[in-house]
């Protein structure tokens, strides 16, 4: 009907192709074929990550652990490029023109589809001359008098918050600090000439504390870990250079302990 032309000849015994329908049937195998190669080639983009991929961390994530990540997708992946900004700034991913961006934190009510990564274990941390001129403290009351180093960027509070395994409240410190700063390298920076007691990421300590330049305070007494998200557009289309890169990072960081098959919209629902 489409073609009002007889593909077929049909008898109620036989059937026969027609001229017209010998045509047809000889161009649908070459359409089939090209839908079968095309099929192939998309796959095997899919299975090759290629292209430029913009993505975006905080300055204290960039810190921790973008670097390696990035050196490390690039040498596995040789047909990609990337372009990271680390910033704190509130900005809007799609607008922008962002693949995706790294966020530590409690992540704002949206539309974007997040992926758990992880989280960022912190400490309390000062330098050896500091504890040596000012002695260690013996509970969290007494951080209220010493010098403290407040981290107040991204979505942190002001002020310092520690919990305890064996306590079921959290003890809130109160005192003013010494030094407020909203980026993790202006606390390290602080500790390490010994301008008082701060927090930091374990994985930021733990060497600094094995060459001897800081030594850990109240080890039983922590502040809450970080959660760290992928956060991301869309994950019904997404694309091969996105995917692995959010692979990878699970792939790559001790600290991921959540379920690498989750995702998670920021508004709650669960995406598989």
């Amino acid at each position: 009907r489409e073609l009002r032309v007889v593909l077929l000849e049909r008898t109620t015994r036989t059937q026969s192709i027609t001229e017209a329908g010998q045509a047809v049937y000889e161009r649908a195998v070459g359409i089939l074929a090209a839908v079968d190669d095309t099929v192939r080639v998309t796959q095997h983009i899919q299975d090759e990550p290629r292209g430029r991929l913009r993505v975006s961390c905080s300055v204290e994530f960039g810190m921790v652990a973008m670097g390696p990540l990035i050196e490390h997708y690039l040498e596995r992946y040789p047909r990609v490029t990337v372009d990271v900004e680390y910033t704190s700034r509130e900005f809007d991913l799609v607008h922008e023109g962002f693949d995706l961006a790294i966020r530590a934190g409690p992540l704002a009510d949206s539309s974007l589809v997040t992926r758990a990564l992880g989280k960022l274990d912190y400490g309390l941390f000062a330098s050896r001359d500091y504890i040596a001129s000012r002695s260690m403290p013996e509970g969290p009351e007494d951080l209220a008098s010493h010098g403290l180093i407040v981290f107040t960027g991204g979505n942190a509070r002001s002020g310092m918050t520690l919990t305890h395994a064996e306590r079921r409240e959290p003890f809130r410190v109160t005192a003013a600090p010494r030094l407020r700063v909203n980026v993790g390298t202006g606390v390290l920076g602080a500790l390490l000439r010994g301008l008082g007691i701060g927090q930091l990421p374990e994985m930021v300590a733990n060497d600094l504390v094995a060459q001897g330049k800081l030594v850990p305070v109240l080890p039983a007494w922590r502040p809450p870990a970080v959660k760290v998200h992928a956060v991301y557009p869309s994950n019904r289309y997404l694309t091969p250079k996105v995917r692995v890169f959010v692979d990878l990072a699970i792939e790559r960081f001790p600290w991921s302990n959540l379920d690498p098959r989750r995702h998670q919209p920021a508004n709650g629902r669960l995406a598989r």
